[in-house]
């Protein structure tokens, strides 16, 4: 590659990401983005995690681990991850990240690095950066146009969740809110993004192109603080067997789920995936199996729920699925109990949608390979995310979701019904004027996707100015000790 770095200006980068899925896989992506660049990339995480990388990435940088505090938190050796589970578990899993600051800075001091690239889940990062004299960049997982909307929010307070509806102010576009967020989330992450702004800059996993220039002006403005969009960093996968051995180890196999899909026509396939952080109840799950086989449309659905419980009686299976639902189904649809090969599965022909919870790493991963979405969001940002891929950038459509939960543990009796289910997955799947003129702009945004990371393109020159940015960092900081 024509920008590969000599040995003697290679920087030294190292990558903290957060213990969960969704903030994890796009930042590991992203440092192979400056590995292929010539430049020595440290991931630092837990032991059971690194277990995780190793299988796909190691090849890429280095590892480095450290102890996870099981016993200090109360956790059983071996959970170092938060995913699908009881918000408990999820809390331990967040207080034991805080204590991960002593051994970091430890390795740190004794091995300094020219960068350090953290989740902004670490406020302490700030602190450790600062006291070793070390550049950090942020990293936060959301769309900028989801960042400028939060920070809408704060700077507005006199919002509340009494308002049925708001529209966000001083915005470059008019976007009504059905939902605030609830009150927990904003002034977390209100915290959190105090701390973002003090990094010398925010990475982004999106292209210039999705966000626009009108929120990348917006955001420098309003905040005096730089983003660099750097992605989509999943286009760095290049063979199935990256694509495929990203996270969890898979439930089923790829020669199953690509033999079936290969079956099928191409755009009639529907792919419903929620992540790994979302839990719906039975009756919802119920509700949307009945919406789903009333559209006709051929699906695979991804329900970590059901994980480990490929054994269940017909009396539970029912309160999760109408009676008949698999055998009525069986040449339709395909669902699968726990982790999938999504990068795999949203790049193949047969797939016409995706029905997704609108976290920035699935809907990225869509974006990508040219894929409409039905949104369906539920908690964080995902309510702003969908309002950017539905309203100003015209690539999906919106189920209806109303509720903005607190975590992905649905806290809600208002369900989403299987009538509104099955209208919203026609009008998408079906071969209207509105579906034709969503999917040549999902397929062009895919384009200008894959464009972004080659040579010349928006993010791959980006991160040509944040590499030379941070060199130029590294030579004032060494002819400061002088």
């Amino acid at each position: 590659m024509a920008d590969l770095v000599a040995e003697e200006q290679s920087l030294k980068i190292y990558f903290i990401p957060f213990l969960a899925y969704g903030h994890m896989i796009p930042l590991c992506d992203i440092a192979r983005l400056f590995s292929s660049r010539g430049h020595h990339v440290t991931i630092i995480t837990t032991v059971a995690n690194a277990e995780t990388l190793n299988n796909s990435i190691s090849n890429h940088f280095h590892i480095h681990t450290i102890p996870f505090p099981s016993q200090q938190v109360g956790l059983p050796h071996g959970i170092e991850i938060v995913s699908v589970s009881e918000d408990s578990i999820s809390n331990k899993v967040f207080h034991a990240a805080m204590l991960l600051k002593e051994p970091i800075e430890l390795f740190i001091e004794e091995n300094p690095p020219d960068c350090i690239v953290a989740d902004f889940l670490y406020p302490w990062v700030d602190d450790l950066a600062n006291k070793f004299h070390i550049p950090r960049l942020a990293f936060n997982g959301f769309p900028l146009f989801s960042v400028c909307a939060f920070d809408s929010f704060y700077a507005n307070p006199n919002l509340d969740d009494n308002h049925d509806s708001y529209v966000i102010k001083d915005f470059p576009h008019v976007i009504t809110m059905k939902d605030t967020p609830p009150k927990e989330v904003y002034t977390f992450l209100e915290q959190m993004r105090k701390t973002e702004l003090k990094s010398y800059g925010l990475i982004v996993n999106n292209i210039a192109e999705i966000d626009g220039e009108e929120y990348i002006q917006h955001y420098e403005k309003t905040t005096r603080h730089k983003a660099w969009h750097l992605g989509p960093a999943s286009l760095v996968l290049k063979s199935d067997e990256e694509k495929v051995e990203r996270g969890q180890k898979n439930v089923v196999s790829v020669h199953e789920c690509l033999t079936w899909l290969n079956s099928k026509p191409v755009n009639s396939v529907l792919y419903i995936c929620f992540g790994s952080l979302c839990h719906f109840p039975d009756k919802q799950l119920y509700e949307i199996a009945c919406g789903v086989e009333a559209s006709g449309h051929g699906f695979i659905w991804v329900v970590p729920e059901k994980k480990g419980k490929e054994n269940e009686s017909n009396e539970e299976k029912e309160k999760w699925l109408p009676k008949g639902f698999e055998e009525r189904n069986k040449m339709k649809g395909m669902i699968i109990k726990g982790w999938a090969p999504q990068v795999l599965i949203l790049n193949h022909s047969a797939i016409g949608a995706f029905l997704t919870h609108c976290g920035w790493n699935s809907t990225t991963e869509a974006i990508s390979a040219g894929v409409p979405l039905i949104t369906w969001p539920l908690h964080s940002e995902q309510f702003y995310n969908e309002k950017l891929i539905t309203q100003v950038r015209g690539i999906g459509i919106e189920v209806g979701a109303e509720v903005w939960n607190s975590s992905g543990s649905w806290k809600t009796d208002k369900l989403v019904g299987r009538d509104q289910i099955e209208k919203v997955v026609k009008r998408l799947m079906e071969d209207g004027d509105e579906a034709k003129q969503i999917r040549n702009r999902a397929h062009e945004f895919g384009e200008k996707a894959r464009q972004a990371l080659q040579q010349g393109g928006s993010s791959y020159n980006n991160l040509t100015a944040l590499i030379d940015n941070l060199i130029c960092l590294r030579d004032q900081n060494f002819l400061g000790r002088f």
